[in-house]
């Protein structure tokens, strides 16, 4: 059953992890918005749920010691009752010794009256002639009368001892019986308390399986939100990464710089809707620097900034092994010049002055195509321009300037807002799927 349940997840995971990279970003950053709704309320009613369940958890405990005490109070019951059976037991047969005391003194009396009786029809003459001598009559009449004598003094004294032997039998009884009868209360009420645990027990047992529940419909959107993190932003002319990647190589910028990784990111978005539009022109003539665009077949004679980045450009894919006629380079506007490279649209001769820094950075030649390059650069350059401060101003006129430079008052007020909103929707993509590790 479990390898059947983990199949299916799998299989989910893997149907969804194929959709997800099948969407557009604008589908990506709705449907990650819906999950982390999803998520916050499934996590806000797990929450409550497990809250629930240990306070059903803590009642059950209560009731437990409940239990446990009044099982001490019986098991002590029980021994005092068992005591005081020992004791009546004792009393018992103290009062039977008693009695056969009792009977041993009445057959010495009545053979003492036996004796009495003989010579009750004689008189004295007759009797004291029926002895041998005078001496020997005076002998039997003190003992006669020293037993009788005993026997009434043994009497008193067994019938005393027999009183208050019985006496305390009784009490005894009496005890025993309120002990009993105590038990009995508190047997009545531990049972109480056990039909009481009980429904505590199935109440327990109901909310951890719907805890449960919650925790299953959790991981599946959990799992729902990684496939998103991990849907490809293809980088035209470069390797696809996951929006994983990119956040990953944004955060290490941020700790670089201090510049917000979702700053940083929004400014990726701004330039090149993350790595998707790098630019659709290439150079035809190195000494002039036009391009031509490669799907609309459309020469530039702006194409690129002959003197102040051509021939850098031309540096920069020779050591890094490209063709400067075929690698792709962003199309002018209708205004000034073309030529920016990959995801982060640096102009060679702002790269220019960051290779000296990512090199030692990297320990490689940098590559303004490499995603993590380019996204450090990006952090780089938007420190300069006073980001790190993370203030709304600085960073209004940080993304202006990487636009306009000096004069991002005049021309890009409209760039710097777009940029701040889209820094807007990367922290809070940011702070759900932080939310989730």
């Amino acid at each position: 059953m479990l390898k059947k349940y983990i199949f299916i997840l799998f299989l989910f995971s893997t149907v969804l992890s194929t959709s997800v990279f099948a969407q557009s970003e604008d589908q990506l950053r709705a449907e990650l918005e819906k999950v982390e709704k999803e998520i916050q309320e499934t996590s806000q009613t797990l929450s409550k749920q497990k809250a629930n369940s240990a306070t059903i958890q803590y009642k059950v405990s209560e009731l437990g010691s409940e239990i446990n005490k009044a099982q001490k109070v019986i098991n002590e019951k029980s021994n005092a009752i068992s005591r005081l059976g020992g004791d009546i037991d004792i009393k018992e047969q103290t009062v039977a010794q008693l009695n056969i005391k009792m009977e041993r003194s009445k057959d010495a009396l009545a053979e003492l009256l036996r004796t009495t009786n003989k010579f009750g029809d004689l008189t004295l003459p007759e009797i004291i002639l029926a002895y041998d001598n005078l001496s020997d009559f005076f002998k039997v009449i003190d003992s006669l009368s020293v037993v009788q004598k005993s026997l009434d003094q043994l009497f008193d004294q067994i019938r005393e001892l027999r009183g208050l032997t019985e006496e305390e039998k009784q009490k005894l009884e009496e005890k025993k019986i309120a002990e009993a009868n105590a038990k009995a209360v508190v047997e009545k009420e531990k049972q109480q308390v056990a039909v009481k645990k009980n429904e505590q027990d199935s109440l327990l047992a109901l909310s951890k399986n719907v805890e449960k529940t919650y925790e299953q419909l959790l991981a599946e959107k959990q799992a729902k939100a990684s496939s998103i993190r991990s849907a490809l932003f293809r980088l035209r002319d470069s390797s696809n990464i996951s929006f994983g990647e990119a956040l990953d190589f944004a955060n290490k910028a941020s700790q670089r710089t201090g510049v917000r990784t979702a700053f940083i990111l929004a400014i990726l978005k701004q330039e090149s809707n993350i790595g998707q539009n790098v630019g659709s022109c290439v150079i035809t003539d190195l000494n002039s620097g036009a391009t031509k665009g490669v799907n609309t077949g459309r020469m530039f004679l702006n194409g690129i900034h002959p003197t102040r980045d051509l021939a850098t450009l031309q540096t920069i894919v020779n050591k890094l092994g490209r063709n400067p006629l075929d690698t792709r380079v962003s199309c002018p506007l209708d205004v000034g010049y073309g030529g920016a490279m990959g995801p982060s649209q640096f102009i060679p001769s702002t790269w220019n002055g960051y290779i000296a820094r990512l090199q030692a950075l990297f320990g490689v030649y940098p590559d303004p195509w490499n995603a993590e390059h380019a996204i450090t650069a990006t952090g780089l350059f938007l420190a300069d321009l006073g980001a790190a401060s993370q203030t709304y101003s600085a960073e209004q006129q940080a993304a202006g300037g990487y636009y306009a430079g000096g004069n991002w008052q005049t021309y890009g007020l409209g760039y710097a807002s777009s940029v701040l909103a889209h820094a807007k929707e990367f922290q809070t993509q940011i702070d759900f799927l932080n939310d989730l590790d």
